[in-house]
């Protein structure tokens, strides 16, 4: 590995051991987690030939769930399937959320492939012993009203949601509050918690739940008492994140972030204690579309993914 690569891996990892003093006292007063902490390969720039890899990544760096890849788990027999779940009991492994492969915000033939295609993934899914997908909501349209456009998901996520259901599967919604993409179309749509609610209550199959994301959370403007209402069955999959210093809430860019209280700019221990306050059972994972952490090989990504994890999770006494 390159010089300069060690190094920006190893200051990742080293910010992530130790908690402030305010953290300390943070954590010491929190409730002891549930969560487990996850390793989702695609959000740090890791990439795995297959789900032993993956599986192998994920222990030798201290995660606690891993992602399952829907596709090769679906096409797996049924030793080579036996032999992939062995190896996630051997290494104290559990699932974490798969993406959901359905695009249901283009148009109704791209809606109708990625239905046809569902089952047979779900399938492979309920196989493995997997509970829960995730997917998330685009914050504006150029051409539906709030109302059309709430419609038109309700619809659509509704026969999604029965086919995952129908496979024993929870769909996650995460909703997203990033500012620059609520104004990025003419038309804004659910971008809060309170309005992700209203979604699910609207689909009404009884397996959709939500997906939270600290950054998304900070960027709608919803609070540590909005996280308090929820339930632990509310909830399919968290993200744990923070945001860069310096840059007003209304300019931060989606896609640059920073690892869980890697800057202090989101209230990470506010989160991570209204998640072990409700009993989260759930994955947690960071999705921080950071450069230099992409930038870094397989082992040092996950390393630094991994020791900012486990620092957050500290803020819940785990």
């Amino acid at each position: 590995m390159q010089r300069r690569r060690f190094l920006a891996a190893a200051a990742l990892a080293a910010g992530a051991v130790s908690l402030p003093a305010g953290l300390r006292a943070a954590a010491a007063a929190a409730p002891a987690r549930k969560f487990r902490i996850a390793l989702t390969p695609g959000s740090i720039g890791v990439t795995a030939a297959s789900q032993r890899e993956l599986n192998d990544l994920a222990h030798r760096h201290r995660f606690e769930a891993v992602e399952p890849r829907a596709e090769e788990l679906a096409g797996l027999a049924p030793d080579a399937l036996s032999a992939v779940l062995a190896d996630l009991k051997a290494k104290n492994l559990t699932w974490a959320a798969a993406g959901l492969s359905v695009d249901f915000r283009k148009d109704e033939a791209t809606l109708r492939t990625g239905l046809a295609a569902l089952p047979r993934l779900a399938a492979g899914l309920q196989r493995a012993g997997a509970t829960r997908v995730g997917t998330w909501l685009m914050p504006s349209h150029a051409e539906l009203t709030y109302r059309a456009n709430f419609r038109q998901h309700a619809a659509r996520l509704r026969e999604i949601a029965a086919i995952l259901k129908d496979h024993g599967l929870r769909l996650g919604l995460e909703y997203v509050g990033t500012h620059l993409l609520l104004v990025r179309s003419r038309y804004p749509f659910v971008h809060t918690l309170a309005e992700t609610r209203e979604l699910i209550a609207e689909i009404g199959t009884g397996n959709v739940g939500v997906v939270l994301d600290t950054w998304h959370w900070w960027q709608a403007g919803d609070t540590v008492a909005d996280l308090r209402t929820l339930t632990n069955a509310e909830v399919v999959s968290v993200d744990l994140n923070d945001a860069p210093v310096g840059i007003p809430k209304e300019q931060q860019k989606d896609n640059a972030r920073e690892l869980p209280v890697a800057t202090g700019v989101i209230d990470a221990a506010g989160f991570v204690g209204a998640l072990a306050a409700f009993g989260y059972d759930g994955p947690v994972r960071p999705e921080p579309f950071n450069q230099a952490l992409n930038a870094l090989d397989n082992d040092p990504a996950c390393a630094a993914a991994s020791a900012a994890l486990h620092r957050a999770a500290a803020l819940a006494r785990g």
